[in-house]
């Protein structure tokens, strides 16, 4: 088991140090849990009572903590206090994974498929059974997991890792520093069917998909190629598992969806929007930058405004659920006419 220095944490990530620099962690771990020889943290104000009691060798803390951390006056105890201890948590994450996790050994496996003209640096990691189709690029410290699948004329950035059983199609594109897990799908068919005398004509999907940089995409996301033109997912973009953006989508830069996001053909999200889990977008609208959605709310018709939207409305057949939720929007308004004439009355 790994152990490291309370002097070599805060000297690559910084952070103030009350405590003895010497003493080692072996472990991250949640503060309710956290033992002797582990690191944990207080991101929120309603926990910080958990700090005393805490058995963790050392505490990553904010700044209204200092003085507390100041006071224990025990040897074998610590604290880092910094103005963000999560965002502290999420960077020594990354830290601690890169010195703990055993890294890809650049190669191709013998078991792979690499098929003519495609392009795969000399320091990228393809695993076995692995299939690159012709013409791909895999640019420089890219990992190809195990039986994924890297089609025709796909291109994979520089330093992306894509999970076993994961599937690029054809021609899509991944910008640099992604992470594609496993049982994700880039780049399937959207749904596209014409109807002509009782039947289902399909509508070719000739667009592609272009992934930014810095996005990661859960387990077992699909996101669609377009009909006609891409499916767009803006840099620094996350997702979460089991997520479905249709054909053209666009999503702008570092948006974050949870489980069971859908969103239909066509939609366009904003930039630093966050939809909660479950929630349903409409196809064909908008969007706009920096929108909260609720927990499996319904959006069924363009947000041209900033802020936190919410709603879920029964079902019933179409011409009574439009007057009802017609009527709905006006409730409130409704209900302050009925005070103002009961004062009146009375």
């Amino acid at each position: 088991m790994a152990s490291f220095r309370l002097a070599d944490i805060v000297g690559a990530l910084g952070g103030e140090l009350i405590g003895d620099a010497d003493l080692e962690v072996d472990a991250i771990a949640p503060i309710d849990t956290a033992v002797a020889g582990s690191i944990s943290f207080i991101a929120q104000a309603k926990f910080q009572d958990r700090f005393a009691g805490s058995a963790a060798t050392c505490v990553i803390v904010g700044e209204p903590l200092r003085e507390q951390a100041a006071s224990l006056g025990i040897p074998d105890r610590a604290a880092i206090v910094t103005p963000h201890p999560y965002h502290y948590y999420a960077r020594l994450s990354q830290w601690w994974a890169g010195r703990t996790r055993k890294p890809a050994v650049a190669g191709v496996a013998a078991s792979a498929i690499v098929e003519p003209g495609a392009q795969i640096h000399p320091s990228a990691s393809v695993g076995p059974l692995a299939y690159i189709g012709e013409g791909a690029h895999i640019g420089e410290g890219v990992v190809i997991g195990a039986q994924a699948h890297v089609g025709a004329l796909a291109w994979v950035g520089a330093r992306t890792h894509v999970h076993p059983r994961a599937i690029i199609g054809q021609a899509c594109h991944i910008g640099e520093r992604c992470i594609v897990h496993s049982g994700v799908v880039i780049g399937e068919d959207g749904f596209g069917f014409a109807p002509h005398e009782g039947q289902w004509e399909k509508i070719e999907q000739l667009g592609s998909v272009r992934i930014g940089h810095d996005v990661d995409i859960g387990a077992n996301t699909c996101i669609d190629r377009g009909a006609i033109g891409d499916t767009v997912i803006g840099d620094g973009v996350k997702l979460d598992n089991l997520i479905q953006i249709a054909h053209n989508v666009q999503v702008g830069e570092h948006t974050a969806m949870a489980a069971f996001v859908g969103i239909a053909g066509s939609a366009r999200i904003g930039a630093h929007c966050m939809l909660g889990g479950a929630c349903r977008i409409y196809g064909h609208i908008q969007i706009v930058d920096h929108v909260f959605v609720d927990t499996c709310a319904v959006i069924s018709r363009s947000i041209l405004k900033p802020g936190h939207y919410s709603g879920y409305f029964p079902f019933d057949d179409n011409a009574t659920w439009e007057k009802n939720a017609a009527t709905l929007r006006h409730l409130y308004a409704l209900r302050e006419r009925l005070r103002a004439l009961e004062k009146r009355i009375a």
